[in-house]
């Protein structure tokens, strides 16, 4: 535990994942107030997909987790109808697929960037950006099909009229629309971006680490030296 302490709980580290968080919550509050039909992009998933290649699956995790708690608050708050009527007819399963879906979308695309960067930094960026938006639709998709009735119910109190309309109609259409693709886009577009600052800010972790390890090899070379001399 105490190692795990000097190699992530720093200074610069917490800074990072607070500056990660910030982008989250105001990129996800503006965002509520952007629809195409009823859900709202999610322009959250760069910050997420960026804190997760820099700093491993747990932190991608982390914050996707926030993105999740993000969504719900906005919810509460009246920016977003369609969430704040799951959650008052399902609030359980409402706030599980919320948190479900946002984790998963942080640390799966962090577990794909570590195993591609092995071979293509560039691909790993693209793929991890890609993965993102498919996991967190996904996901939702997933999750909107076992609610299915309540899905419709939102619509309906939305003035949406899905009279005829069948569940896969409803939630593919309906509710994802186009908002995936966009989203989709968005990633893939900002993955070049992605990789040059990723890049950068892996060099200043890289100087970091190596200062900190020259550092405590020379204190304990310094200490070798006091317990010689006292030895002599």
């Amino acid at each position: 535990m105490e190692k795990v302490k000097k190699t992530f709980f720093t200074a610069k580290n917490i800074t990072y994942v607070a500056v990660f968080v910030a982008l989250i919550i105001v990129l996800q509050m503006c965002s509520s107030f952007i629809k195409i039909g009823t859900t709202s992009f999610s322009f959250v998933l760069v910050p997420i997909v960026l804190g997760g290649m820099l700093m491993g699956v747990g932190v991608g995790a982390a914050l996707g987790a926030v993105f999740g708690v993000v969504v719900l608050i906005a919810a509460l708050s009246g920016l977003d109808p369609f969430t704040l009527y799951l959650l008052n007819e399902n609030p359980v399963f409402t706030v599980f697929l919320c948190l479900a879906k946002g984790v998963a979308a942080g640390a799966v695309p962090a577990l794909l960037y570590r195993l591609v960067a092995r071979k293509n930094g560039h691909v790993a960026v693209f793929v991890a950006s890609a993965a993102a938006p498919v996991v967190n639709t996904g996901l939702f998709i997933a999750g909107a099909f076992v609610i299915s009735g309540t899905i419709e119910g939102a619509m309906t109190s939305l003035g949406v009229d899905i009279a005829g309309l069948s569940p896969f109609y409803i939630i593919l259409v309906l509710c994802v629309g186009v908002n995936f693709f966009v989203e989709f886009a968005i990633d893939i577009i900002c993955s070049p971006a992605l990789y040059t600052v990723n890049r950068v800010i892996e060099k200043q972790f890289s100087k970091g680490k190596k200062h900190a390890f020259v550092k405590e090899h020379s204190a304990e070379g310094g200490a070798d030296d006091i317990a010689d001399r006292d030895n002599s």
